[in-house]
């Protein structure tokens, strides 16, 4: 029997299988249908009796890739890769919860994940109720009868906060729910959800996966009967990833560990300046042995990620002038980039929630978020040391 490959391994050689023209690079498939043999084999398919490709909506050879590698990766049954992060979120929820339905959500997620949950959902009668990542006291007191799915981020964004996998996905299965995490942070190189009792796990493709802000993309991974649900969801309302994002995605998996690698450690060595810096209030990264969850993260991550969170002293003024200070880091609406990212999430991708959502969430006026890139760590560090001198 041939030796398991390691993970490493599988992301770089999971491939279609070649053509006639025994490429080494698998090709684009830039076709919006397929042909069929005959009249029988269109009926087959279109009917689901038979696998294989119908329409670039449904699947395509390079989304077909994709999706196999992160199953690999995350140790799933199956899944379906959407156009964007939040285009996976929405559809996934709407695919398995109906009008009377209650979502369990840590109260630290993406501000756009909050959107979905206050206005877009509700308005279909599906209800939800926010907890304390750091309270499992409170997720017992929380869970109704008519909880569908529990869904947290862990480390979560934007505060960097974590949450036990494995007393989690034992409380989920208690309570026979669904349980969804988002791994867009820690990536299926340093976490596996499932592995802990997640039923899926979701990416927003465009960070990490792709990890030099080029195309967006999304993918939910997971059981096969959810996956299921899920893809025949997508498949009516049409949330599909582009093949030529898929292609570019599928390749950049290839070098995803090396690059998680690199952020990690860039990441740590971020962190630990911080922490002596006189100017800086907390520092939050889960590598760090003051991070309050140091020990959590150690069982259920291999390395600390590239994103790390802090609050600067001076608050929101002080904060804003810090970021247009900086010289080398970008100010952008991403992360997960081969560049160093800074960003205020009480101002950009939190400003939505209401002051009460934002504190219970941790993102306070004066907490600052980094995604550490791929430049060397003294550039990285040089930055951020001019930009507290200049905006003090």
């Amino acid at each position: 029997m041939a030796k398991k490959k390691h993970k490493d391994t599988i992301a770089v050689r999971t491939q279609l299988n070649k053509t006639e023209f025994n490429e080494h690079s698998v090709p684009l498939y830039l076709t919006s249908s397929f042909v069929f043999d005959d009249a029988e084999t269109m009926r087959a398919m279109f009917a689901d009796e038979k696998p294989g490709n119908i329409y670039s909506r449904f699947s395509n050879p390079n989304t077909a890739e994709l999706v196999e590698k992160i199953c690999l990766l995350e140790n799933a049954e199956a899944g379906v890769a959407m156009a964007s992060g939040m285009a996976t979120v929405f559809t996934t929820f709407a695919a398995l919860l109906k009008s009377g339905d209650h979502v369990l959500c840590c109260n630290s997620v993406f501000g756009a994940t909050h959107t979905v949950l206050e206005k877009n959902l509700s308005k279909f009668g599906i209800s939800h109720t926010y907890v304390d990542i750091h309270k499992p006291n409170e997720w017992s007191k929380a869970i109704r009868s008519n909880t569908k799915i529990i869904f947290v981020e862990t480390p979560s964004n934007p505060a960097i906060d974590l949450i036990d996998l494995e007393w989690l996905g034992k409380f989920s299965a208690k309570n026979k729910t669904i349980l969804i995490v988002d791994n867009c942070f820690a990536t299926s190189v340093l976490q596996q959800p499932i592995d802990f009792g997640a039923d899926l796990v979701i990416h927003s493709a465009t960070k990490y996966l792709d990890g030099q802000g080029r195309v967006l993309g999304g993918i939910v991974v997971g059981k096969k009967n959810l996956i299921d649900e899920i893809r025949a969801f997508a498949r009516s309302t049409g949330p599909s990833l582009s093949p030529f994002n898929a292609w570019i995605l599928s390749k950049s998996i290839e070098t995803l560990s090396v690059r998680m690698d690199r952020h990690s450690s860039n990441a740590l060595k971020v962190a630990e300046y911080l922490e002596k810096h006189p100017d800086v209030e907390s520092v939050k990264y889960p590598f760090l042995k003051s991070h309050p969850q140091y020990k959590l993260a150690k069982k259920q991550m291999t390395q600390g990620g590239g994103m790390i969170a802090f609050l600067i002293k001076g608050g929101l003024k002080r904060g804003k002038k810090f970021l247009d200070a900086l010289e080398m880091a970008s100010m952008t609406a991403n992360l997960g980039d081969t560049r160093t990212i800074v960003s205020h999430p009480a101002s950009t991708t939190h400003a939505k929630l209401t002051e009460k959502d934002r504190v219970d969430s941790g993102v306070l006026p004066g907490l600052i978020r980094i995604s550490a890139g791929l430049e060397h760590i003294d550039d990285i560090i040089a930055d951020l040391d001019q930009a507290f001198k200049k905006s003090k």
